[in-house]
């Protein structure tokens, strides 16, 4: 096994095998694998003057990188102090894209120059417009061995002018993510900044051994659909360490969108989300809605959220099918927000005309506990779907407080227990009789 995998493939394991006696969990503390070979962009042609238009310089840097893929250790494509600007870029396998303190990659604003590519076909269109979609800065596809890191470098996507188009309605395809790997294994993202993207920021989809730490996520937050982090029917991911100000979700875990999601198969699975502080219009973090691939085995603790929409955001549709369960939420604060806790089957719109209304997603096994709270307005919805109930949840120590009167739980279509919640529960969750899977 190569040196990168292997110290990878390390520090994955080694988040299944901590024990619980006093150290912090952490599945990535770095650094980046020594790489057999150096390169610098600049010796391609690359000028970091903010003014160059530097698309070609990293195409061959990344095209030489590849015709030495048998090189032992692979190569790491140094991107030095200065402002790099480019269109959109792919990656190889067995790289490191390293940005030095004080390097900016920075997207050009020529909407013209962003190739096209085909949507996703977990989606069967663009997630906005039908059709095809713009490509994202920074792509991969295919790919092994990737790290993405440096000295706290940043990736600005200039999304101005793709949020007036947005704004205006006159896009003609949907925006382009900062960064998409796509069919992709043992990826590290870390120490970069992400800023201002068109789009979703970060899209891993169709990925596995995942890791993002110590990265920190920027957009303001009337930028539209500006998410900061949407893994998307990938597996053993694991988040951790980072800082998020979004215009949207700032993690949202997702599986496909209807039809073609069910029909694509690929679940979400074995996610770990730990250790996240962050701000935001919408949810702090979210399920969905597009899960029709399936959600599973979700672990999220220690958030530190601040003026919300939303604290924790479960959502589904009718027509999605799929199913969301043996997900945990622990260990949360949250200053300020709509609502603490929603889980909802009634989110989200379809991509076209043929999607099954009657295919119902089954939410199963969702834990939220020791919450905490303070300036929230509505504590909570948890709404399922009439033929398909929400089952098995629970809440444990939630505490949800607000400066005046807060708005009481509004339940329906659901059952579970809950377990010393402030405010009172909604009657449909307060049996004594269910308590024994809460409290295990």
């Amino acid at each position: 096994m190569p040196p990168a995998l292997r110290l990878l493939a390390t520090a994955l394991v080694a988040l299944l095998l901590l024990s619980s006696a006093g150290a912090q969990e952490t599945c990535w503390s770095g650094p980046a694998p020594r790489r057999g070979a150096w390169m610098s962009v600049a010796s391609f042609g690359g000028r970091g003057d903010g003014q160059t238009l530097n698309t070609g310089a990293f195409a061959r840097a990344v095209a030489r990188i590849e015709r030495r893929r048998g090189a032992r250790g692979g190569t790491l494509l140094y991107v030095p102090p200065g402002v790099w600007l480019t269109g959109p870029f792919n990656l190889t396998s067995h790289m490191t894209l390293f940005l030095a303190r004080g390097a900016v990659i920075r997207a050009t604003q020529d909407t013209s120059s962003w190739p096209l590519i085909d949507p996703l076909p977990s989606y069967g269109r663009g997630r906005e417009l039908p059709g095809g979609r713009y490509l994202s800065l920074i792509h991969g596809h295919g790919l092994q061995d990737v790290f993405i890191t440096g000295e706290n470098g940043t990736i600005d996507g200039q999304g101005s002018v793709w949020w007036d188009m947005w704004k205006k309605r006159t896009l003609p395809f949907t925006r382009p993510h900062l960064l998409e790997l796509m069919y992709s294994t043992d990826v590290v993202v870390s120490n970069v900044v992400f800023q201002d993207s068109p789009f979703w920021n970060i899209h891993p989809v169709y990925c596995s051994n995942v890791v993002i730490a110590n990265v920190t996520v920027l957009a303001p937050h009337d930028s539209p659909n500006t998410d900061g982090i949407d893994l998307d029917s990938s597996s053993n991911v694991c988040i951790e360490d980072s800082y998020i100000s979004a215009g949207d979700d700032l993690i949202s875990i997702k599986s496909g969108w209807d039809e073609y999601g069910i029909a694509f198969g690929r679940p979400s699975s074995g996610i770990t989300i730990r250790r996240i502080t962050g701000s935001g219009p919408f949810a702090g973090f979210a399920v969905g809605s597009e899960t029709s691939g399936g959600v599973e085995n979700v672990l999220v603790e220690h958030l530190n959220l601040f003026g919300m929409g939303v604290g924790i955001h479960i959502k589904t549709n009718s027509g999605r099918g799929g199913f969301i369960r043996n997900i945990t939420v622990s260990e949360v604060t949250l200053h300020g927000a709509r609502y603490g806790l929603r889980i909802a089957g009634d989110v989200g719109g379809h991509p076209d005309a043929s999607y099954n209304p009657n295919v119902l997603p089954v939410v199963y096994s969702v834990t939220i506990k020791n919450v905490w709270g303070e300036n929230i307005r509505q504590a909570g919805l948890i709404r399922g779907i009439r033929n398909s109930v929400f089952s098995n949840i629970c809440l444990s120590n939630v505490k949800l407080y607000g400066s005046a009167s807060i708005g009481p739980w509004k339940c329906r279509a659901v059952s579970g227990a809950a377990l010393d919640v402030q405010p009172s529960i909604c009657t449909e969750l307060a049996s004594t009789s269910e308590t024994g899977f809460c409290t295990s």
